[in-house]
């Protein structure tokens, strides 16, 4: 019986005149026939210096016969087997466009152990200038920073699975380069503007209470919509964030948990807040504090939430402003009247501080300054 090659084993054959050729032993399938990486070079010394660089970059590695596998049989299986129920189905679903879209014209077809940080990096470049493959020959539209780094988030993870798999002998995204990220400009209405807005939806019985709610809270679009009143502590005057609404193909609703793990919290509601939804409460038929107006056994849908803002703010003579952009908003004139990052963090369900200080540095620029200014006053009586 013929013994079984070791991995990192390597040989070294004449094949002519003008080649040579060395392979190494990279793993087993799955009758225990060895898997070989080959190369060659034109004469002896060449070929033996390529062996060498064979086994370095093998050291330590024993990949199965799966290591064949094309990349896009492998983000399937991936997706499939091992993202479990950690991903949202809306999640799920961005997570197959991008690799039906973006990753798989390129990559889809090539082996995921013979994938290079060279071929990663030759797809991000192709996609930041010339779009997606798959409308060749003008390609479509060129893809924007963040585009390109959901497409590198795909990959890197998949392939994190493939190396610890032993399907693929390292992770190619590591040494790729991604473009930086951008962030959306947001757009905070002003003090002025805030007390005009504030008068609109006054006139607005419909939509006033959950306007008034929103630029008091500061929620996400998706969690204000999915708010039932078991959520409404009146006792306590609290009210828990436990889930949100989104939108799948077709429109149709899907209730989630929050966006983040620090997303379910619990708010203490001011006075003023408390009493509009106590008021609402005495009226309301519905289990959803906000219910969809024509359809009441559902909760409100997050576009027509959308549409009717663009409808307030028209009517007020605003920016048309997005709906995140109340968030903003809130949390924009939450800091400046004196609320401290951490609490602020808090209330907005942000992981931690430190990413509430970063998205509103605007913000925290005027108020170093203006305690710069502050312990300057008072610091000058010692001198």
């Amino acid at each position: 019986m013929a013994q079984r090659r070791s991995s990192g084993e390597g040989m070294l054959r004449k094949k002519n005149k003008n080649c040579w050729e060395c392979r190494i032993v990279v793993g087993h399938d799955q009758k225990g026939k060895p898997i070989y990486k080959c190369s060659s070079g034109k004469t002896k010394k060449e070929a033996i210096d390529n062996l060498h660089k064979l086994i370095e970059t093998y050291r330590g590695v024993e990949l199965t016969e799966d290591s064949k596998m094309p990349l896009r049989e492998w983000l399937e299986i991936w997706l499939k087997d091992y993202t479990g129920s950690s991903l949202k189905d809306s999640t799920r679903r961005a997570y197959m466009e991008v690799i039906r879209s973006n990753i798989n014209p390129y990559l889809g077809d090539k082996p995921i152990s013979l994938i290079t940080t060279n071929d990663v990096q030759k797809m991000y470049n192709e996609l930041k200038e010339k779009g997606r493959k798959r409308c060749h020959p003008i390609y479509g539209h060129q893809l924007s920073n963040s585009s390109i780094r959901k497409v590198h988030m795909v990959l890197h993870q998949a392939f994190k699975v493939a190396v610890k798999e032993n399907k693929a002998i390292s992770n190619p995204t590591n040494g790729a380069t991604i473009p930086k990220k951008l962030y959306t400009e947001m757009h905070v209405l002003n003090k002025e503007q805030l007390e005009i807005f504030m008068e609109v939806i006054q006139d607005d019985a419909e939509w006033y209470d959950f306007y008034y709610l929103e630029m008091t809270t500061g929620l996400r679009r998706g969690e204000i919509c999915a708010l039932k009143w078991s959520d409404f502590n009146q006792g306590k005057k609290e009210l828990t964030i436990k889930r949100s609404v989104g939108v799948s193909e077709g429109s149709k609703l899907i209730i989630n948990t929050p966006k983040t793990e620090a997303g379910e919290r619990t708010l203490l509601l001011p006075q003023s807040t408390f009493e509009v939804l106590q008021e609402r409460r005495k009226i309301s038929c519905s289990e959803w504090i906000f219910p969809d107006m024509d359809e009441p056994h559902l909760p409100m849908h997050p576009e027509k939430a959308y549409r009717h803002l663009k409808t307030l703010l028209k009517r007020a003579d605003l920016p048309l402003i997005r709906f995140h952009d109340l968030r903003h908003t809130f949390a924009t004139h939450a800091l400046t009247s004196g609320v401290d990052a951490k609490t602020l963090s808090r209330i907005l369900g942000h992981t931690n501080a430190s990413f509430t200080l970063d998205t509103y540095t605007h913000v925290t620029t005027d108020m170093q300054d203006k305690a710069a200014e502050i312990v300057g006053g008072f610091m000058s009586d010692f001198i």
